[in-house]
């Protein structure tokens, strides 16, 4: 019934404009609007409503990911924007922060301004 239907994503925030200038700025999604209850922006073709609330706690999970053809290439540009790739001590990860998952995908973390928890995914092949 859905599976022709455009998806949204949907993030938390509690600081709209710092949150507004990472998600533009330094991952480079297109604004949409400002509207009172969320920001806007298209990740190709993926509308991702961020919606300004008082108070969350991010999920300890990834919430965004992104699908990338070189994520060493992607990491290295993300990091001269000053994001930080996270490290799990249960994960076998490289000096970039990248784990191969047991399919062959390389996988990278970050977090957001708020703490979600985002991704970068090269699948194998």
């Amino acid at each position: 019934m859905l599976g022709s239907s455009p998806i949204i994503a949907f993030v938390g925030t509690t600081n709209a404009g710092r949150t507004r200038e990472f998600y533009e700025k330094t991952l480079g999604l297109t604004f949409i609007a400002d509207e009172p209850y969320a920001l806007v922006f298209d990740a190709n073709g993926v509308m991702v409503r961020i919606f300004k609330i008082e108070a969350f706690t991010p999920a300890s999970y990834t919430v965004l990911g992104w699908q990338v053809i070189d994520i060493g290439k992607t990491i290295r540009g993300l990091r001269a924007r000053g994001v930080n790739f996270e490290r799990y001590p249960r994960l076998q990860q490289d000096e970039d922060g990248v784990w191969i998952s047991p399919s062959g995908a390389r996988v990278a973390w970050f977090k957001d301004p708020d703490g979600n928890t985002l991704s970068l995914t090269q699948f194998a092949g």
